[in-house]
């Protein structure tokens, strides 16, 4: 968010401060009086100066040396003389014209108009400190407001000075101009900067880039640089000590939005939870336009900082950069002792806050938890809770209790090794509103870009409680700086992947326990020996893509980002490994392939179908009464003893003559081995710009082979 000056409250200037031009310096350009003289004579007021009586030409040229050095003296100060006049442009205000009377000598003119000059230098100065005092103009203004009103001491008092030696008999307009000298092109730089900084209304940041560039450019007067140099310090004060607030207690302490760092106050922490893109960690301080130029290469650090102490101020941690007399930010220069005062208080700041989230609030021990749940890494609550909720998880989406899921949850959870867990009270479950292949092909919407190809992605047909049921996680402030509401649902992509992928696995073994239950009959040789190698192969095909999701992915790259955290400088690198770490488990748990994620996703569709219809094919081709009754395998053995006594040769008798049994079998067969076939390349082709993919290949292909 970005404040501009118009939306500061400033406040307001009395009126009397412009109704009344006797306060000011410029009543004297203002008044308009005619003088006696030109009246009579009927003579313009360009040819004569206000209030004069007689012609300066009547006079000797001694006489008028005399008096155009008088005036002179007040022209010097903005009061016009009695024969040289003050006219302010009409249309511009930062131009003034002088003229004289034309009756002067032409020596003394010309002597006079070396030194206007200065004297347009000095009014265009008075002029722009009492219009930039104003409060609405900024710290920055007032800073270098002030610093131009002391040097305009300095030059009054030279001109009381001058005056002094006039009384005395001691000063030529000669002698005039020369004590002018070291003078003018100061004074006339300054009226650069200011009539550059009038036109563009700068403020801030703006006022200290303008002077510092002015006085690069004059590197070659080494008088005329110093004193824009001294005056870009002056200025500068007032902005480094908002720095200061800032990095030293982490508020911005800015009436007049002129600090570049802005503070969108509508972001609370508490949004972290809610909002996708995390935007109170990037946009409740966020850097504006109008960076100085002495600070541009380190704004990013001193954002950093303020943000760092304002986190442990919202965790109710009060703490304060350690400051001492060296390390003030009172001036900048080339020795750059403010840059070292800067990164010493982000040091401070980011180890403080790196201790308190590690130490205080167990950053790493939550990232544990979360990878114990949502990547599985200890499973034995999941296998638990699925057989109690097996029920609900089957129903339609709209028939699932999800209070009943939880309670079940917490069953799961407390029964297991999981109770061993601290947090494993933040657990929760939660029941999507579409399968894992649409929210995939909506994959950071929030930020208008899409998975590659994604819309491609089908929504399966009938969609369960085991298509949409995930894992949440209750992650509070400030841990909800890393594992942000972009995290976690990183996170629930991929466990809803593995969910799935378990849930396979789980049915497949189902139809294996099947397949063993009835070894004991000779079926080698019918549809029921395909049938068992079948089973084998898929069982092989999801075993081999759990290994790799879990062994070669998410372990490995666990480990190397849990090592990285270990060395982390900052809370923001520690984001930054965070982050890396889901975004590469995503893509090498080929959530970001769509080309491979359709194949993978149409071969384990064909596994759960043939797991499903397992049980009428085998019930159809051997007379074994019940056996529905116990598909998990665990009462076949007994039946298929029973059944083997009564007639062994009728079941092969039936086996070989059931027709539907085979073709049923052979058409599970022939679509796994070509939905295989169908990936080998894919996966040949990916594995050469994705290398991880290069052992998965191996395996899933190998499955193939063995048809």
């Amino acid at each position: 968010m970005e404040n501009s000056s118009s939306t500061i409250s400033c406040p307001s200037t009395p009126r009397w401060n412009s109704e009344r031009p006797f306060l000011t310096g410029q009543f004297h350009q203002d008044t308009k009086t005619t003088s006696r003289f030109a009246e009579a004579k009927g003579l313009s007021v360009d040819s004569l100066s206000l209030g004069s009586t007689t012609a300066i030409g009547c006079y000797d040229a001694a006489v008028q040396e005399l008096i155009v050095i008088d005036d002179l003296l007040s022209v010097l100060v903005g009061i016009e003389g009695r024969y040289i006049s003050i006219k302010r442009v009409r249309g511009k205000e930062d131009k003034f014209s002088f003229q004289v009377d034309a009756s002067m000598d032409l020596a003394l003119q010309e002597l006079s108009k070396r030194i206007f000059p200065l004297c347009e230098s000095f009014m265009l100065i008075n002029q722009f400190v009492e219009s930039r005092s104003q409060f609405s103009n900024g710290l920055v203004n007032h800073a270098f407001a002030a610093a131009l009103r002391a040097l305009l001491l300095d030059y009054q008092a030279m001109v009381a000075q001058l005056e002094h030696q006039f009384r005395l008999g001691r000063l030529s307009l000669q002698g005039l101009w020369f004590y002018c000298q070291p003078m003018m092109g100061s004074m006339q730089a300054l009226s650069i900067v200011i009539q550059k900084a009038s036109a563009n209304n700068f403020v801030g940041s703006e006022v200290l880039n303008l002077l510092q560039s002015q006085a690069k450019a004059m590197a070659g007067d080494n008088a005329v640089r110093s004193l824009l140099e001294k005056m870009a310090q002056c200025a500068s004060n007032a902005y480094l000590s908002i720095l200061e607030r800032w990095v030293y207690d982490g508020v911005i302490d800015d009436p007049y939005g002129e600090f570049f760092i802005a503070e969108n106050k509508t972001l609370q922490k508490e949004s972290l939870t809610q909002d996708y893109d995390a935007k109170y960690w990037r946009q409740r301080y966020s850097l504006k336009d109008g960076i100085p130029s002495f600070l541009a290469n380190i704004a990013g650090t001193i954002l950093m900082t303020g943000k760092y102490l304002n986190v442990m101020r919202e965790c109710g941690h009060h703490v304060q950069v350690p400051v001492s007399e060296n390390s003030k930010l009172m001036s900048f220069g080339t020795n750059h002792h403010y840059l070292e005062c800067i990164k010493s208080a982000y040091d401070f700041a980011s180890g403080e806050l790196l201790n308190l989230i590690k130490e205080k609030y167990d950053l790493l021990g939550k990232l544990r938890s979360i990878k114990h749940y949502l990547l599985l890494d200890q499973g034995d609550f999941l296998v638990h809770f699925m057989d109690i909720a097996k029920d609900e998880l089957t129903k339609k989406l709209d028939d699932i209790s999800v209070a009943k899921l939880q309670s079940l949850l917490d069953l799961a959870l407390r029964t297991t090794a999981a109770a061993a867990d601290p947090f494993h009270e933040d657990l929760t479950c939660c029941v999507e509103t579409s399968s894992l292949l649409k929210r995939l092909g909506t994959l950071d919407s929030e930020n208008s870009r899409t998975v590659p190809g994604g819309n491609d992605l089908e929504e399966p047909v009938n969609v369960t409680g085991l298509e949409t049921f995930s894992l949440s996680y209750k992650v509070r402030w400030p841990l909800s700086i890393v594992i942000s509401r972009k995290a976690l649902a990183k996170y629930q992509l991929i466990f809803r992947f593995l969910f799935h992928c378990k849930h396979v696995d789980r049915q497949l073994c189902g139809a294996w326990q099947v397949h063993q239950g009835i070894r004991t009959l000779k079926m080698r040789g019918t549809a029921i020996s395909r049938s068992s190698l079948l089973c084998r192969s898929m069982l092989k095909f999801i075993n081999s893509l759990l290994h790799y999701l879990t062994f070669e992915v998410l372990e490995p790259n666990w480990h190397v980002m849990h090592n990285r955290l270990q060395t982390a400088k900052s809370i923001d690198e520690v984001i930054q490994h965070h982050d890396f770490f889901l975004d590469k488990c995503l893509r090498e748990c080929l959530l970001l392939l769509p080309e491979l994620l359709k194949k993978v996703e149409k071969l384990k569709s064909l596994c759960l179908q043939y797991a499903a219809a397992t049980q009428w094919l085998i019930s159809s081709s051997i007379d074994i009464p019940s056996l529905e009754e116990s598909s998990d395998g665990s009462n076949v053995s007994e039946k298929t003893k029973q059944s083997k006594s009564r007639s062994p040769s009728h079941a092969l008798k039936l086996s070989s003559s059931n027709t539907n049994v085979t073709d049923s079998i052979l058409k599970f067969e022939k679509e796994f081995n070509t939905e295989l076939q169908r990936l080998g390349p894919i996966l040949s082709s990916s594995s050469q710009t994705e290398p991880y993919l290069t052992h998965l290949a191996q395996c899933i292909l190998g499955v193939g082979n063995e048809q």
